[in-house]
């Protein structure tokens, strides 16, 4: 018969058990943890260097077709000046377009300026001409189809849809009167578009000012670079729709001017009816919209946001009466939204139709 241990024995014997037990679960857990570190580290070294390829790799340059399609710059200047010869609210129309293709994440790798605002839909795709801040209320759309057609006549499947629209907010602006400033090329083109990112991402003209800062800080703007883009209301027209609420409930408005834009935006009814964004010279890109704000007259709630008591007043106040300086801090603010993370190298495509994938 074997004999038993004692009581003390027995005693030992658990106490080193789980005293071993607990050194060999820390170890573990240890163990465990250098690991997590260790996957954690190598997962954000992975997305560095992902990030860092995409970086090298969205290498804009002003002379990308220099020898590819050297009449490139001409083409698309020509279109422009013609369009906006026949109209001059297109100037604005081609400039708004740049303007909600760049603010748009329309991929996992999010790309901001690809053209994917010029995608239409099908009847297996929605877009972002679909989407509530551009349904009936973008266009341009054909101006930019003549000039691609244009383009491809001259040097087909070498430049952007994405290219093209940046280029052509930028000669837009010059024949209305405003500044120049040295369009990066080199974008390629989207191959989806995200009706969510585009009711998402563009700014709606219902913000207050912590609103419009917010917006512009999520795509790296600050808010005096927020104050020179929304210089571009100096040019174009606004739907009754999104200013009714303005005209007849807020305060901060100058009460003739309120007056002038009912007759032509009733309490109800009229939502398609247009009334000028800068009252004084609604087609020539100045600093009359600051002025603007100074007398209480911005169209948009989102527009007199910018001279209301807030942070922004004196910036508005600096733009109204220095004409130069906005012009300069709107062409720098239009260079840094042109490089949104664009698609570059191989990504994307290069389409042959602005409106559809290849």
């Amino acid at each position: 018969m074997e004999s038993q241990p004692s009581t003390k024995q027995q005693a030992l014997f658990f106490f080193l058990f789980f005293f071993l037990l607990g050194i060999t679960s820390s170890k573990c857990l240890a163990m465990a943890s250098q690991f997590r570190s260790f996957s954690n580290n190598l997962s954000k070294i992975f997305f560095s260097v992902l990030l860092l390829t995409r970086l090298v790799s969205a290498q804009l340059s002003s002379d990308f077709y220099d020898s590819t399609c050297p009449n490139v710059l001409s083409i698309i200047k020509s279109g422009v000046d013609s369009a906006v010869s026949n109209e001059a609210r297109m100037g604005a129309s081609l400039l708004r377009l740049h303007f909600h293709d760049c603010f748009v994440n329309a991929s996992l790798i999010p790309p901001g300026c690809d053209a994917s605002v010029l995608l239409d839909d099908t009847a297996n795709f929605t877009g972002e001409q679909s989407a509530i801040p551009n349904a009936n209320s973008l266009r341009g759309f054909d101006v930019i189809d003549t000039i691609k057609s244009n383009v491809e006549s001259s040097c087909p499947g070498v430049v952007s849809c994405a290219d093209i629209l940046a280029v052509a907010a930028r000669d837009s602006v010059v024949a209305l009167g405003g500044p120049s400033w040295t369009v990066q090329l080199g974008r390629r083109d989207s191959t989806t578009a995200s009706l969510s990112a585009a009711n998402s991402d563009i700014p709606s003209p219902f913000l207050n000012l912590s609103g419009l800062i917010s917006s512009f800080s999520n795509k790296g703007f600050n808010a005096q670079e927020m104050v020179a883009l929304s210089g571009s209301h100096t040019i174009g027209q606004a739907r009754c729709v999104v200013f009714r609420a303005r005209i007849y409930n807020e305060s901060n408005i100058d009460p003739k001017y309120a007056a002038s834009l009912q007759s032509n935006c009733p309490a109800s009814g009229g939502d398609n009816n247009l009334s000028p964004l800068d009252i004084q010279s609604p087609t020539t890109f100045n600093s009359d919209y600051y002025t603007n704000l100074l007398n209480q007259q911005g169209l948009l709630h989102s527009d007199q946001q910018l001279f209301n008591g807030g942070s922004t007043d004196s910036q508005v106040t600096t733009y109204s009466n220095d004409q130069t300086t906005f012009f300069t801090d709107f062409a720098n603010a239009m260079v840094k939204m042109g490089k949104l993370s664009p698609l570059t190298g191989t990504d994307g495509q290069i389409r042959t139709n602005c409106g559809a994938v290849n």
